[in-house]
């Protein structure tokens, strides 16, 4: 594996009963263009530790961050909300228009083309390190294709918009006067004021009697989803109940951008507002792709036996040029509180 979607495979290696669950999807809330907080939450300033010092290594070490109040939306960017967006501008996402050649000298042909990685669920496998075995880069996979040709978004304007890079969402983010978290904003608005909870929603990953709190894998990844919260795939959004904070999907459903590039780890320092590493810096550890940006929140494929990244601290890198049917992405506006 020696080019950029390999690097991003790279990204993806790092994935490592009850009540059938989800309880009625709430609508999302129409926006009213450049400027408005309808559809998000107003998050109000404070300190929590970020990180955790118990999980993967490149979640530690915890260390104490405060920052300022901000808005957020209260659930992922739709595929409505993403196509009002390029219906008004004409933007074309990276999947669409593919890579460019001078970047990626020694790109294979075949991997030039227009597509992005999507997941397909191997009936066995050999083992879990070869993520070959369940991710296939698909030309022609996009927004409005998700899965790749013959795939649509029909009768799925609620579902979370996937196939986009990061570009692609700093780009719908500053249409609508917006940008996108810090990952230190992205995961103080996940916590909902739980304060070093292991999940958005308490210490405990799965309650019988309260159900399933996020769309996640249930049984052996990557060969048998049982789906007991309902969902095979990524749900509309809102399908799960929020966390303290009125956030819907903080966890599972899907992966979502940061603002921030990745590194393997925290500084060991307190930090106010903390904007993450520069992108030389973090170029460094991203291979012949360059910088990767942190993605948070885990997926409809994290599972107990792989991944388990459904946490606010979990993060994982992902190449800058590649979508895939699992990421999405929410904005922040750094504007002033409710009046």
């Amino acid at each position: 594996m020696l080019d950029h979607r390999a690097a991003g495979l790279a990204g993806l290696l790092l994935l490592a009963a009850g009540p059938a669950a989800a309880a009625a999807c709430v609508e999302p809330e129409a926006s009213d263009g450049d400027g408005s907080t309808a559809g998000m939450a107003w998050i109000a300033g404070g300190s929590f530790l970020m990180g955790e010092d118990d999980e993967r290594p490149e979640e530690q070490p915890a260390h104490r961050v405060t920052v300022k109040g901000f808005w957020i939306d209260r659930h992922e960017v739709t595929n409505a909300e993403f196509a009002a967006f390029v219906a008004a501008t004409g933007y074309v996402t990276v999947a669409e228009r593919g890579v460019d050649p001078a970047r990626y000298p020694d790109m294979p042909p075949e991997l030039l083309r227009p597509g992005g990685m999507v997941f397909a669920e191997p009936e066995e496998i050999a083992n879990r390190e070869d993520v070959t075995q369940w991710w296939r880069y698909v030309p022609g996979a996009s927004w409005r294709a998700p899965e790749g040709p013959g795939s649509s978004i029909a009768d799925k304007e609620r579902y979370p918009v996937v196939q986009v890079a990061r570009e692609d969402a700093l780009a719908y983010a500053a249409w609508r006067g917006r940008t996108l978290p810090s990952e230190a904003q992205w995961e103080y608005a996940a916590r909902g004021g739980l304060d070093g909870a292991t999940y958005t929603w308490g210490d405990a990953y799965h309650d019988p009697a309260k159900g399933w709190q996020a769309n996640t894998w249930q049984g052996s990844f990557p060969v048998r989803d049982a789906k007991d919260d309902g969902f095979h795939g990524a749900a509309p959004v809102g399908c799960f109940p929020p966390n303290g904070y009125g956030l819907h999907d903080m966890a599972g459903n899907v992966w979502e951008y940061t603002a921030d590039w990745f590194v393997p780890g925290h500084p060991a320092v307190a930090a106010s507002d903390p904007a993450g590493p520069p992108e030389l810096v973090a170029a460094s550890f991203g291979g012949p792709s360059g910088a990767m940006a942190v993605i948070k929140g885990g997926s409809w494929l994290c599972a107990p036996n792989f991944c388990a990244r459904y946490r606010p601290s979990g993060r994982q890198p992902q190449e800058q040029g590649l979508g895939s049917n699992h990421i999405g992405f929410r904005t922040v506006l750094n504007g002033p509180p409710p009046g």
